[in-house]
């Protein structure tokens, strides 16, 4: 049993609460079945957050998640608190977590499960078997460069701006990450920019061919623009196996492969900090869906990609590689049973909500734990 793991768990706003709460439910299953303990605790991050504490995240939340060995993050946002501005919108909350914690390396599967193949909008025979891994830089480049902000010019109008930087070291520490991943996958890894227009996509370009020269000759490495590789996705995308690439470009592809899928209800995501001597390091995992205000409250959240969040974590920071898999063959196993939330409803299957998605997980997992 994996015991005294501190795991904290910041559900946030909209659907987050409810589909944390199934995530909780798998998490529960794992102490009652003698699998792991975890220590947990639970906080505010994002709306929540500003309406307890006038701040998307209190210093009190990040020192909790410098402490912990994992954090499983929900979501944040809402109309509700548009009024803000945008110094102070919930999404501060995960780009203030990454920033402290050093999560500098987001890394975003994207996998169709056989029972959704005629969910996605490409046709079967483009998308049956994909398996990509995007490994997005997650605290530099357009989000975080300065100078930044707006400004009003001499004539009375606007200027908003907002600035492209990387290091060497910056892009190293990502890329290493994602020529690690590859070298467990296929041997393949594409790296992606814009090298053709922009000096922050040459600098990319001309360190991970570098890097891959000189300490990963055993991965095939290619390199793609960024906007060719957002047409490869929807034209063939089972050429790709690993991609790295920068903040922006990373959001962008990330969003775009995740509709092949079907639905943002199904994709997990892991962002990960430097191992320090031990092995240990801080990371960070959340479904890459919103907080889907509309139908928030309504029992009709996919929990899926939360509780997929949860297998990644077991995975990459506590080494649990059989209970992931579990967890992922029990969502294929009720996939195949026919089940589905709204977002993945299909002809012929079963809508249900959240709840029973929740509930028809517990009992794959206890048939498949014998």
């Amino acid at each position: 049993m994996i015991t005294n793991k501190k795991l904290l768990i910041l559900p946030g706003d909209g659907i987050g609460p409810e589909v944390m709460a199934e995530a909780h439910r798998v998490i529960d299953w794992l102490a009652r079945t003698g699998r792991a303990k975890f220590d947990i605790a639970e906080d505010l991050v994002g709306g929540a957050s500003i309406d307890a504490h006038g701040i998307p995240v209190t210093e009190a939340v990040i020192e909790r998640a410098m402490e912990a060995d994992a954090v499983l993050f929900g979501a944040v946002g809402g109309p509700q608190w548009d009024a803000q501005g945008f110094a102070n919108r919930p999404e501060i909350a995960i780009l203030e977590l990454r920033r402290r914690l050093g999560l500098f390396a987001n890394l975003r599967p994207t996998q169709v499960f056989d029972a959704l193949i005629d969910a996605s909008p490409l046709k079967p025979e483009i998308v049956r078997g994909l398996d990509i891994m995007i490994v997005r830089e997650a605290t530099g480049g357009i989000y975080f460069g300065e100078p930044r902000g707006i400004e009003t010019l001499p004539d009375g109008s606007k200027r908003g701006v907002n600035t492209e930087v990387y290091t060497t070291a910056e892009i190293e520490r990502v890329a290493c990450v994602a020529f690690e991943l590859a070298r467990k996958r296929s041997g393949r890894l594409i790296s992606v920019e814009k090298a053709n227009v922009m000096e922050s996509g040459l600098l990319w370009r001309q360190t991970v061919t570098a890097l891959g020269a000189s300490q990963y000759a055993d991965v095939q490495l290619s390199h793609m623009y960024a906007d060719n590789c957002a047409m490869q996705l929807a034209k063939n995308p089972r050429q790709f196996d690993v991609i790295v690439t920068s903040n922006l470009f990373g959001d962008i592809l990330s969003d775009l492969a995740s509709m092949l899928t079907g639905s943002l209800g199904m994709l997990p995501s892991a962002t990960l900090g430097a191992a320090d001597a031990s092995g240990r390091r801080h990371a960070l995992y959340e479904p890459i869906h919103g907080s889907a205000p509309d139908i928030a409250g309504k029992g009709q959240a996919n929990p899926l990609a939360q509780i997929l969040s949860l297998a990644l974590l077991l995975r990459y920071s506590f080494g649990m590689q059989e209970d992931g898999a579990m967890i992922e063959q029990a969502i294929a196993n009720v996939l195949a049973s026919g089940m589905r939330t709204a977002d993945i409803l299909q002809p012929g299957t079963a809508r249900i909500g959240t709840r029973t998605m929740g509930d028809a997980m517990l009992r794959e997992l206890d048939k498949l734990a014998g």
